[in-house]
């Protein structure tokens, strides 16, 4: 599609992941690169709006009010002519879903971008072929659909950041209680996708114990949906770390993670919030793969196992063992952290 007239507003339709929502970043940091003086909004589920809202590149970040399989026509057809006033210029769809590409259609923005996918090409007029051989990672896909067609994606990415204000950071500190005289180790024991995605808690419980040991204040951080893991943790660890899994909001969450000196965290969406804060980090992968979805930070550190049965990309073990995760023990975590380099906050 040739399209000569300016590109001044965009707006993207932002995935449904919080990791997936980091990963989109360099996306909106290609956009403003090319597009000078550009005004770049966000339509994207309620839960990742705090985020959004840590990235200086988003102007506004409006929720979208559908759930998951949610058809909902008329709402769709409603959110889309409230949307026409905005003049946006240009749409980018990242979910590769029919759903997602209804809204941008009925607010008739000239330049619909989009992979196509689910008999929606119709609904694209500026439609583009994955080539996943070419672009083997979810941020180089989301990235590459900013690019004018036919245009290649050169390396690297932008570099991944978020905004972390200091003064409510150090409130939250303060009024959680949490100790800031020693290095802090932030240890992430979810995954929303499924248990295949999980370390043991008994294995992030000797974990645990082995932070303890070297000096470092141990915060478990989380949803609620981590909860009750987090309380098996520190029952098993003997009390030697603070349970903070559903006590904060995302936002929360992220000023927790900015003030750690080391993340060991499973595959998940506060695992990709530590890349972008630039913390240490160890990145615990079984059944996905940091191929697909990398942390994409420096300072980083991947362990797997790459067994023959992995990655399987599935939200329960389909053999039932669970080796890929099983056989990656603590004390081969443990041996990954370098002490020398964590500093208090």
């Amino acid at each position: 599609m040739k399209d000569t007239q300016p590109i001044q507003r965009i707006l993207v339709v932002g995935p449904s992941w919080i990791g997936d929502t980091v990963l989109a970043q360099p996306l909106f940091k290609l956009l403003h690169a090319h597009h000078a003086g550009l005004a770049l909004d966000v339509l994207a589920p309620r839960w990742t709006l705090p985020l959004l809202g840590r990235m200086t590149e988003v102007r506004r970040a409006i929720e979208s009010p559908f759930g998951h399989g949610d058809l909902q026509l008329g709402a769709r057809r409603r959110l889309g002519r409230e949307l026409a006033a905005g003049g946006y210029d240009q749409a980018i769809i990242l979910p590769n879903t029919f759903k997602s590409a209804l809204t941008p259609f009925f607010a008739g923005i000239r330049i619909r971008t989009g992979y196509i996918g689910e008999f929606r090409h119709w609904l694209l007029n500026d439609a583009r072929h994955l080539d996943k051989e070419r672009l083997p990672q979810i941020a180089q896909r989301y990235a590459a659909l900013g690019l004018p067609r036919g245009a290649e994606l050169k390396p690297p990415l932008p570099t991944l950041s978020l905004r972390v204000d200091e003064a409510a950071r150090r409130a939250l500190l303060d009024r959680l209680g949490l100790d800031r005289t020693r290095p802090v180790a932030v240890l992430c024991p979810g995954a929303e996708f499924g248990p295949a995605k999980r370390w043991p808690a008994r294995y992030f419980a000797e974990l645990t114990q082995g932070l303890a040991a070297h000096g470092c204040a141990v915060w478990l951080v989380g949803s609620q949906g981590d909860r009750q893991a987090g309380a098996e943790i520190g029952l098993a660890a003997g009390g030697v770390c603070r349970n903070l899994c559903g006590d904060t909001t995302l936002t929360e969450a992220i000023d927790l993670l900015a003030s750690s000196s080391l993340v060991v965290s499973n595959d998940s969406g506060l695992m990709h919030v530590a890349a972008a804060l630039g913390r240490p980090l160890i990145a615990l992968y079984g059944s996905s793969s940091p191929a697909f979805t990398p942390p994409l930070s420096s300072r980083a550190q991947i362990l797997k196992l790459d067994l023959p049965c992995s990655p399987c990309f599935q939200r329960e073990c389909p053999l039932g063992h669970f080796n890929c995760m099983m056989q990656l023990t603590p004390d081969r975590v443990l041996a990954a952290v370098d002490f020398d380099r964590i500093q208090s906050p």
